[in-house]
């Protein structure tokens, strides 16, 4: 039986653990990224470990997310990270230098190596053959220490992509095929590796496109072989050394199978409020626009952003429509500055905004009340956009760029323009190589003094599990409640993101208004949810912000990985129902109890937890190692390191 690529690469970095489908795997992890929006908790628990240096390959710490600096706060987190990067050994990319995925698919990104990001779109560096992995901050500070990456050994998958894009067709519309036959819960538990005669047709960026919104299927991660068009985009990069051929064997086998005719696809939409909402297009027909937004870590590299001013050029964008252009890093917006695109852009109408993620997570170009907003983005959660009244599509950057000048939505396909043309713009055979806004770390860790701005407060820890928990069901929540739920992450928040304090009055709000100073006058106590429940961003706050306010344990009909991860790693308990009709007996304000918890969470994966309210008991289940188990009961992985420390 031949193997697949993610298996050879997870084989060569295996630390424990047996390769066998849901038993608990430890993985060597060869380099890691942060930003800012996660990157100080990280580098506080780091901190806290005690350790001089990062004990990586390489670790690389951007700056890409809080770039709006409206107040102190911002600035403050960036010469914290700044300052704990280059006395631990991290290299640091300041502001200006671009999106993280962006830029370490540029100038990092290694095939066959493991990369752990507390960012869930890190699997963007799949598409070069990488085993990118998105996770929380504890685990990434845990990996920079040395330490194993550890995750329930995922199935791996299989979609095999046949045929040649049509002009006008995107890498875009390859994931958002995939997330309609999938779902966004199709890929929890899994890799997707993709394979097929059309891979050789997709460039290296186009396929980081798909690997990237691979987190929006719920993925470990997502990845492609390392083949000569691999080689080609590292040569580029004047990294040729980089280079490694990588591929599944021949005879492969996979858990399940998929097949994806890029011949037969047409232009996708995401319509609101969830990616895998999707729909051709001309089938959704000319709605008008108010907002045409192109960027994010999905669709902002070079190819793209030639592409949107190839078609913009000469024409002026709709007088409905305002255009946002944020390229993905400085190298991109350099050599569009350099041949001319960028001029194309200006002229259009289009407003450049900075390298960074800008709207993407809500930090700028929150669109009008009732609006409709398509983006080039990989979420369109509902309120994310910070208008909870706009409806966000989500789209190639071909439908954005002839939407823009349309002003309503628009099939490339129909819109009048030379396709082929557009089609036809290749890459160049030298990108611009300049790394002056990446800083190296200093060689002695004592020539450096931490900053520390009064925005910065200890982040809340644990403590052991206690023999009884109990407490009220303080918030009953249905389906796809996401991390943006939880704990939003919008421009007035985002600079908050090392005050938990803080943070803590608009936890659940988008929920429930009330929930915060309720959850504080009870003293904590349980969520009750439904299915993949805190989908969406690695955001490790929407675990931390509850363990501040005193939550215990969260039961639902099933998690996100990454959310479900965070919860153990903050020692709260996350509890699945053994029988989804319990869901519908309980209701918020119902008091509930586990008692002999200890020796419960240590012992089966089952237990019950008793409603004294309503007079009955219902089954719960701990989907988790022996390892991650002892993690819970110490109160977290923090006090966990420390133990065995």
């Amino acid at each position: 039986m031949g193997k697949a690529l993610a298996a050879k690469i997870i084989e060569s970095h295996l630390l424990s653990g047996e390769m066998t489908p849901g038993s608990e795997i430890g993985l060597k992890i060869d380099y890691t990224l942060t930003q800012d929006s996660t990157g100080t908790m990280a580098y506080l628990q780091f901190e806290a470990m005690g350790v001089d240096r990062v004990k990586t390959e390489k670790s690389v710490a951007y700056i890409d997310h809080n770039t709006i600096q409206s107040g102190f706060e911002n600035a403050d987190d960036h010469a914290y990270i700044a300052s704990v990067a280059k006395k631990h050994g991290i290299y640091f990319s300041k502001p200006g230098n671009g999106i993280c995925h962006q830029v370490n698919l540029e100038r990092f990104d290694i095939p066959g190596k493991t990369l752990l990001g507390s960012d869930s779109h890190t699997p963007t560096g799949g598409g070069i053959g990488m085993l990118a992995i998105g996770a929380g901050g504890l685990d990434v500070a845990v990996a920079m220490a040395g330490g194993a990456y550890y995750i329930p050994m995922p199935k791996i998958i299989n979609v095999e992509l046949t045929g040649k894009l049509k002009p006008g067709v995107a890498a875009k519309d390859i994931i958002l095929e995939v997330l309609r036959q999938l779902t966004v819960k199709g890929g929890v538990g899994k890799i997707v590796e993709y394979s097929g005669e059309g891979v050789k047709t997709l460039s290296v960026p186009e396929r980081s496109t798909i690997t990237n919104m691979g987190a929006e299927l719920g993925a470990t991660t997502s990845i492609f072989p390392s083949d000569e068009i691999t080689l080609a985009f590292l040569k580029a990069q004047g990294r040729e050394k980089d280079y490694a051929a990588m591929s599944a064997d021949a005879d492969a086998e996979y858990a399940e199978k998929y097949t994806v005719n890029l011949s037969e696809l047409r232009p996708l939409a995401a319509k609101p409020h969830s990616p895998d909402s999707v729909e051709p297009v001309a089938d959704i027909g000319p709605i008008k626009l108010d907002q045409v937004c192109v960027g994010s870590c999905t669709n902002s590299s070079l190819m793209d952003m030639m592409k949107v001013a190839a078609i913009l050029k000469g024409k002026t964008i709709a007088e409905n429509v305002s255009l946002t252009i944020s390229p993905g890093s400085k190298q991109v917006l350099t050599m569009l500055a350099e041949n001319g695109a960028l001029a194309d852009m200006i002229a259009a109408g289009a407003r450049i905004l900075e390298s960074a993620c800008g709207p993407c997570i809500g930090m700028g170009q929150s669109p009008k009340t009732d609006s409709v907003s398509i983006r080039t983005f990989n979420r369109n959660f509902y309120g994310r956009s910070g208008t909870k009244s706009a409806n966000v599509y989500l789209v190639s950057p071909e439908v954005a760029a002839v939407s823009a000048i349309a002003g309503v939505l628009t099939d490339p396909l129909t819109a009048g323009i030379d396709l082929e043309a557009i089609a036809s713009i290749k890459a160049p055979e030298h990108f611009l190589i300049n790394d002056n806004l990446i800083v190296p770390p200093a060689e002695k860790a004592s020539d450096v003094d931490v900053e520390r701005g009064p925005n910065i407060k200890p982040f809340p820890i644990n403590t052991a599990l206690k023999e009884t928990t109990e407490g009220s069901v303080l918030l009953k929540m249905e389906d796809n409640i996401t991390t943006d739920h939880i704990m939003p992450s919008n421009a007035k928040l985002l600079p908050y993101r090392s005050n938990i304090p803080y943070l803590s009055d608009y936890c659940l709000a988008p929920v429930d208004e009330t929930f915060p100073a309720r959850a504080k006058a009870a003293g904590g106590g349980f969520l009750v949810g439904g299915h993949n429940y805190g989908q969406g961003s690695s955001r490790e706050h929407a675990a931390l912000v509850p363990l501040y306010l005193g939550i215990k344990g969260v039961i639902v009909k099933s998690f996100a990985r990454i959310h479900m991860a965070n919860l153990i790693n903050s020692g709260i308990l996350p509890l699945v129902f053994k029988d989804e009709a319990d869901y519908d007996k309980i209701d918020a304000g119902d008091e509930l109890v586990i008692t002999d918890s200890v020796n419960k969470v240590l012992g089966k994966t089952e237990f019950t937890v008793e409603d004294k309210t309503k007079g009955f008991s219902f089954a719960v289940v701990l989907d988790a190692s022996d390892r991650l188990k002892e993690v819970i009961v110490d109160g977290g992985l923090l006090n966990h390191t420390k133990k065995k420390a």
